[in-house]
C-alpha cells in the first residue's frame, strides 16, 4: 500500500469510530485516497432504502459506515455539508481536491464559524516540491481560511515507515474534537490541509507496520465525559482520574491548578514525576531521581502502570516519551479549552479537568516500591555528585535548593532544566519556570528578568536564573539596563563551558570533523568582562561553598541584577553524566530486583 492510499484508509477509518457518519465529496484528482476510501466505507444507498422497506421503514445501516454525498459544485458541496452536520450536531466531513476547489468551500466555512456548526474541511493539496513552480492547480493553501476555522493543521506528506498509524490516528481524533468543541470551545469548522503525493491509487498492499486503530471500533482518543444522549459529539461534562490502583501521574511544563492533581495521586496512592517547572514537584508522592527509574528496564518491567495520567507539557526526556509509548493507557488532562499535549500520540482519554479522586490506595506497595527505588538511585548519584563539585548537575541540585522558600528560579530550556529534572529534590516553596512553549534560547535573560520583576512586585522573594553561557551571550542586551529602569534582585547563574554542551549528549557528538565548529561552536569570551561591560556585578565559583556565599551576599545588599560563573568542561561534563546515569539505573534495577525477591 502506498502512503497517500494508506493515509487515506487510516483517516477514514479513524473519523468513522469517532462518530463521522455524514462525508461529502467534491470530485478531483488529487483527493482521490481520501475518495476512495470514503467510497470504500460508504453505505449503498439503494441496498439501504430496500433493506428499509422490506423491514417496515426501519433500516439498520452498519455502524462503521458513513454516507457519502457527492456533488460536482464545491461551492453546494460545502453548504450541503453546514447542513448535515447543523442538523445533526455532529461534524460532517468536506473533502475536495487542490486548487480553486478549496477556495470554494471558504464561504461555508465562514458562515460555520459565525454559526459554530462542526464541519471538518479535508483540502488535498499538491507536495510542497511541487508548490510555488508553476505546477498545475497548486496554489497557496496553507491556513487558507484564516481566522474562520478553529484550528488548522498542515498534515505532512504521508511516508511509507513505521508509526504512521499512531499520527495519523491521533491527527483524526484532534480534528473530530476541535470541530465537535469536545475538549471546551465552541463547536465550528477545522481545516486540514493534506499533501498528497503520487501514487495516489491502490497498489501494492504491503506496508510496514500495523495500521490498526483501538480495539472494539473505539476511536484512539476520547474525550471526556460525553453528555446523554449527545453520542460522540457530545461536549464533556465532568471527569475524575482513572480507577487504576498501580498508576502513575507524569506532570510536565506549566501544569494547570497541580493542587488538585496532587491531593488526586496522594489518595490513589500513585507516584509524581514531575518536571521542575510543571509545579507540581513537591509533596510525599513527587519523585526526586524519577529519569533514572525510567531509564531501567529491568525497573519498568517490574513496574509497568496500568495507567499513565499526564498534565501540563510532558516530554523533557526521551524517558518520559519512552514511558507514554509504552503505556497500556494513556489519559491527557487539558490545559485549557481546546489543548492538550500528546507528544508520543498515544493519548486514549483526554479530560477536560482533573476532577476529584476520592478512592483510596488500593495497592499501597506500589508507591512504596518506586519510593525506594528513588531512595536507593538518589543515594547513588548524590554519593558521586559530592565528589564532583562545581559539576553542572551539582550546580541544579545545590541552586534549587539553597534558595529560600518563596523564591523564583528561572531555568534555560536545554541541560539546566534537564539538570533539574533529574537532580532536584521536591520541594515546596520554590517556583521553577521556564520557557518550554518553543523551548528556545532566545530572550532568557530578558524572560528571566520580567519574571523576577513580577514576582518581587507581587511580594515574592529572591530570583535566581540557571542559564547556559551560549543563552546569557544570545540575550546578552537582556542585561543592559538604563538607569531609570526598575532592576529586580535577579541572581543569574551561568554554566559556561564554552559553547553549546547539550549536542554533547546527543547523536552529533559521534562526528568529531564537524561537530565543535558547527555543535560545539565555541567562543572564548571572558564573561568577567562581559559583565564589567555592562556594569553587572560578577562573581566566579571556585569552590562548593561559594555559592550559598554569593547567593546569601547579592541578597543582603539587594544588588540588583548581578552574574554567578560556574566554568566547565563539555567532555568531563558528559562524562559525568554517563556515570550518573549507570549509577542511578543500577540502584533501581537493585532495588526492583529486591521487591520482587520478598
Amino acid at each position: 500500500m502506498n502512503p497517500s492510499t494508506a493515509f487515506g484508509v487510516t483517516v477514514v477509518d479513524e473519523l468513522i469510530r469517532c462518530g463521522l457518519r455524514e462525508a461529502v465529496l467534491a470530485p478531483g484528482s488529487r483527493s482521490a485516497p481520501l475518495a476512495m476510501a470514503l467510497f470504500d466505507r460508504s453505505v449503498d444507498l439503494r441496498a439501504e432504502r430496500s433493506q428499509a422497506a422490506e423491514e417496515g421503514g426501519k433500516a439498520s445501516g452498519a455502524p462503521q459506515r458513513v454516507r457519502l454525498h457527492v456533488r460536482v459544485d464545491e461551492r453546494s458541496a460545502a453548504y450541503l455539508a453546514l447542513g448535515l452536520a447543523k442538523a445533526s450536531g455532529v461534524p460532517a466531513v468536506l473533502v475536495c481536491t487542490s486548487g480553486t476547489a478549496a477556495a470554494n468551500f471558504h464561504p461555508a466555512v465562514v458562515e460555520a464559524d459565525e454559526a459554530c456548526v462542526p464541519l471538518i474541511v479535508i483540502t488535498a493539496d499538491r507536495p510542497p516540491e511541487l508548490r510555488g513552480t508553476g505546477a498545475n492547480q497548486a496554489i497557496d493553501q496553507v491556513k487558507l481560511y484564516g481566522s474562520a476555522v478553529r484550528w488548522f493543521c498542515e498534515a505532512g506528506v504521508p511516508q511509507q515507515r513505521a508509526g504512521m498509524a499512531a499520527y495519523w490516528r491521533s491527527l483524526a481524533c484532534r480534528a473530530w474534537a476541535m470541530a465537535a468543541g469536545a475538549v471546551g470551545g465552541l463547536p465550528g469548522p477545522i481545516h486540514l490541509n493534506v499533501p498528497l503525493a503520487e501514487p495516489l491509487v491502490p497498489d501494492d498492499p504491503g506496508w510496514p507496520g500495523p495500521l490498526d486503530g483501538r480495539p472494539d471500533g473505539a476511536p484512539w482518543t476520547r474525550f471526556g465525559a460525553m453528555q446523554p444522549g449527545a453520542g460522540e459529539a457530545g461536549r464533556p461534562t465532568s471527569a475524575a482520574l482513572p480507577d487504576a490502583a498501580r498508576g502513575v501521574l507524569v506532570c510536565g511544563d506549566g501544569v494547570p491548578g497541580p493542587d488538585a492533581l496532587l491531593a488526586a495521586a496522594r489518595q490513589a496512592g500513585w507516584p509524581v514525576l514531575a518536571e521542575p517547572s510543571s509545579g507540581a514537584r513537591r509533596g510525599p508522592n513527587a519523585l526526586a531521581a524519577y529519569p533514572y527509574l525510567l531509564a531501567s528496564e529491568e525497573f519498568l518491567t517490574a513496574h509497568r502502570p496500568e495507567v499513565v495520567v499526564t498534565a501540563g507539557r510532558p516530554g523533557l526526556s526521551r524517558q518520559q516519551i519512552a514511558l507514554l509509548r509504552q503505556s497500556a493507557a494513556h489519559v491527557v488532562i487539558a490545559q485549557g479549552p481546546g489543548y492538550w499535549a500528546d507528544p508520543a500520540r498515544t493519548a486514549s482519554l483526554v479530560l477536560p479537568a482533573a476532577g476529584n479522586c476520592t478512592r483510596r490506595a488500593r495497592d499501597p506497595a506500589w508507591l512504596a516500591s518506586w519510593q525506594r527505588a528513588d531512595a536507593a538511585a538518589r543515594a547513588a548519584i548524590d554519593e558521586i555528585l559530592d565528589t564532583e563539585p562545581l559539576s553542572e548537575p551539582w550546580l541544579a541540585r545545590e541552586l534549587s535548593a539553597a534558595l529560600p522558600d518563596g523564591s523564583l528560579l528561572w531555568a534555560a530550556s536545554s541541560l539546566p532544566i534537564r539538570d533539574l529534572d533529574d537532580h532536584m529534590t521536591p520541594r515546596a516553596g520554590l517556583r521553577v519556570l521556564a520557557s518550554r512553549g518553543a523551548s528556545g534560547i532566545d530572550g532568557l535573560v530578558s524572560a528571566a528578568t520580567g519574571a523576577a520583576l513580577a514576582h518581587q512586585a507581587a511580594g515574592g522573594g529572591a530570583a535566581a536564573a540557571l542559564l547556559g553561557d551560549l543563552a546569557v551571550l544570545h540575550d546578552y542586551g537582556g542585561l543592559v539596563l538604563g538607569p531609570d529602569e526598575p532592576r529586580p534582585d535577579l541572581a543569574i547563574v551561568v554554566v559556561n563551558n564554552n559553547g553549546g554542551g547539550i549536542f554533547s549528549l546527543l547523536e552529533q557528538a559521534a562526528f568529531p570533523g564537524p561537530f565543535e565548529r558547527v555543535f560545539g561552536t565555541p567562543h572564548g569570551i571572558d564573561l568577567s568582562a562581559a559583565a564589567a561591560a555592562v556594569r553587572v556585578p560578577y562573581v566566579l565559583l571556585g569552590q562548593a561553598g561559594e555559592l550559598s556565599e554569593a547567593l546569601a551576599a547579592g541578597m543582603r545588599a539587594g544588588s540588583g541584577l548581578r552574574l554567578i560563573e560556574q566554568r566547565g568542561d563539555r567532555a568531563a561534563g558528559t562524562a559525568l553524566r554517563e556515570r550518573l546515569r549507570r549509577a542511578g539505573v543500577s540502584a533501581a534495577a537493585r532495588s526492583a530486583r529486591s521487591a520482587q525477591a520478598k
